[in-house]
């Protein structure tokens, strides 16, 4: 089988693909695409990703023998899934339960913690109105707030999000990670912060996980501009 081709960064999209791409024992390769330098905006990249966003994968063997490229994180995980036969339930019903939060994850948790992100770790550097700022805080905070208390409710009497391990669960975990950066602790959740800790047990998962914290690494040597970068996907250092 040949090695999926991975264009890659290390931010909780990312990791998604890395995670499901450990899980699911397929071959990848990884290919950087550093945001911070614009590289996404590549003709070359923009062939695969049109939307310009990161990540996004080359199959040279797709399930016709033909490759095929894909881009959306909740869409790789979807594909990597049906190739691998793994992950995504073994009837329609426990389909419907994964594609439920998966799609909760895209739809909502990963932008508004994006938002959170945003306004608690980089906007204090650019927004001189102290009002507005301290409104985007608040709005972004309190919805994520809400949303984990979603997330929690649903794993009181389960061990997994859609009931058996699932993508679903590959795709939200990735954005409790920087919890602290969205104003979230996890001790209020205590059927998140068991579920958050169970899922970041699995090897897989820490080794998907590591691909990403490998490549971030060298961020904090490149000068102002990579620090400005660094700060705008991850937040600042001290919030971490």
């Amino acid at each position: 089988m040949q090695p999926i081709q991975l264009h890659y960064w290390p931010t909780p999209n990312g990791w998604k693909v890395t995670i499901a791409l450990e899980e699911m024992e397929l071959p990848y390769e990884v290919h950087p695409v550093d945001i911070g330098a614009g590289e996404q905006f590549t003709p070359e990249f923009l062939a695969i990703s049109p939307n310009n966003r990161m990540p996004a994968i080359v199959d040279p063997e797709s399930t016709d023998g033909a490759p095929i490229s894909v881009f959306e994180s909740g869409a790789i995980l979807q594909y990597l899934a049906r190739k691998s036969g793994r992950f995504f339930g073994a009837d329609e019903r426990s389909r419907v339960e994964v594609g439920q939060w998966l799609f909760w994850q895209m739809g909502g948790l990963g932008p508004m913690c994006g938002q959170a992100h945003h306004f608690r770790g980089y906007a204090p550097s650019i927004v001189s109105d102290q009002r507005m700022l301290a409104y985007g805080v608040a709005r972004y905070t309190n919805e994520v707030a809400r949303l984990y208390g979603v997330l929690d409710r649903r794993l009181g009497d389960r061990d997994f999000v859609a009931g058996e391990y699932s993508i679903a669960d590959m795709a939200i975990w990735p954005w409790i990670v920087p919890h602290r950066m969205q104003g979230m602790d996890l001790d209020r959740f205590p059927s998140l912060k068991a579920w958050f800790e169970r899922v970041g047990a699995r090897e897989a998962v820490q080794r998907g996980h590591k691909v990403g914290e490998e490549l971030r690494r060298p961020l904090a040597g490149r000068g102002p501009e990579a620090d400005k970068a660094r700060k705008l996907l991850f937040g600042s250092g001290q919030r971490r």
